[in-house]
């Protein structure tokens, strides 16, 4: 249902979303899979490399998002397929599921700083803009 191509230290992998309602991240130099992310309870419709990055005792983590039409966002711990970060619910009434996301900078209105945040479009048309 979805296919992102990643960047920087995850270059060579692909991150797809499934309806059997997987995530799953995928080394494309050996075609295998990575790891496999599986809380969502219907279609993943949007999957998306995020920029945040987790710096703990263990060492580095990159973080991975999915958007699926039992309208949730779950943020994903890539080091262990057992680490669900974060959930975040849409609005019942007016998203009915989540279709795509997007992080964005948004620009500060009262300095030059940027912030980051996270817009996903509804499968009821509605766009929303978290941050």
């Amino acid at each position: 249902m979805s296919v992102k191509y990643g960047s920087n230290e995850l270059l060579n992998t692909v991150l797809s979303g499934s309806d059997d309602f997987s995530v799953r991240l995928w080394d494309i130099r050996s075609g295998k899979q990575i790891q496999m992310f599986n809380r969502h309870t219907n279609i993943i419709r949007c999957v998306e490399y995020s920029p945040f990055v987790i710096n703990d005792s263990i060492g580095n983590s990159n973080v991975i998002c999915s958007g699926s039409n039992d309208n949730t966002i779950r943020f994903w711990d890539i080091r262990s397929n057992k680490n669900e970060l974060h959930m975040m619910k849409g609005d019942d009434k007016e998203d009915n599921g989540i279709n795509c996301l997007k992080f964005i900078l948004l620009k500060k209105k009262e300095n030059t700083a940027y912030d980051l945040n996270l817009c996903y479009g509804s499968r009821k048309g509605s766009i929303h803009i978290w941050g």
